[in-house]
């Protein structure tokens, strides 16, 4: 995730960080421009047209276009950031249920069961960081302390689950042996829900993309839209149209290009939430408890 002082005009203006959507339309904006001024060759130079050319009607369609466009763009805009800010909710309820559980253990175990205490500080610290991973479906295996390193040896299919079942079944065994009351293994219980909850809601927004059909209609949307700018609008505003066009289509694109990016908050892009970090801010919130 890009930090940046929000008060600080200038310089967010002129920033080009490395995932400035200029850098990626860069291509398409050159043939843009070759093809803008294609338009322009042809009807100005070759054809010949003029102002009284039945041509321009084009622009009241474009026009109508416009509008349309505009509020597809909304759309696809804001549930792409509502995606994006429920997977940050998400894991803003993770930080809180692992400060939660991690408090109430801490409470519950003796103090000199080392052993018992030393289990939950493991896979309490490690849940963060193996949903993380788990999310962005990382192909290298994690570089991790060594605390952890017999532990994620064990977990060969879906991490999170695999580990809160580990604490399930701890607790399980604590209840049984009469360090935890039924009152004290139920309260725990649905601490670990929550985990669940978090981990579920994740997956739903990782593995639910916007429908391609809808993805798809708003980019030919923009391409028509676009392509049609210099033939309708040529004639009555002559070259100026060549890079206007340029600057419209990048307008447009650029905001189906941050739509796609944020629809993903778990995909390590520059913008993407920092599901890293978070897990390192948790795991030092479980040690200093436990």
């Amino acid at each position: 995730m890009h930090y940046y002082n929000t008060k600080n005009f200038f310089k967010i203006l002129f920033s080009l960080h490395k995932s400035d959507t200029l850098k990626t339309l860069a291509p398409a904006m050159l043939a843009m421009l070759c093809y803008a001024s294609m338009v322009y060759f042809l009807e100005i130079e070759y054809l010949k047209l003029t102002e009284r050319s039945t041509i321009k009607n084009l622009s009241l369609f474009n026009t109508l276009l416009g509008f349309v466009l505009s509020m597809l763009l909304v759309f696809r805009t804001n549930s792409a950031y509502d995606r994006w800010w429920e997977g940050r909710k998400l894991w803003g309820q993770l930080v809180n249920d692992s400060r939660n559980i991690a408090t109430k253990i801490n409470a519950l175990l003796p103090a000199d069961d080392f052993d018992n205490r030393t289990f939950f500080r493991t896979h309490l610290s490690f849940f963060p960081h193996a949903l993380s991973t788990h999310l962005t479906k990382e192909s290298t295996r994690k570089v991790l302390d060594s605390d952890y390193s017999s532990l994620e040896n064990n977990l060969q299919t879906h991490a999170p689950l695999e580990i809160i079942n580990a604490m399930n079944t701890k607790i399980a065994e604590l209840h049984k042996e009469g360090t935890l009351s039924g009152e004290q293994m139920l309260l725990l219980d649905r601490q670990m829900s929550g985990f669940l909850d978090v981990c579920g809601g994740c997956e739903r927004i990782k593995n639910t993309p916007i429908p391609l059909s809808y993805s798809s209609f708003v980019k030919k949307f923009i391409m028509i839209y676009v392509l049609m700018l210099p033939v309708a609008y040529v004639v009555q505003m002559g070259w100026i149209m060549i890079p206007l066009t340029v600057f419209i289509f990048y307008v447009l694109m650029s905001l189906e290009t941050i739509a796609e990016e944020i629809e993903d908050p778990f995909n390590n892009d520059e913008n993407d939430l920092p599901t890293e970090k978070m897990a390192q801010n948790i795991e030092r919130n479980i040690h200093l408890i436990l």
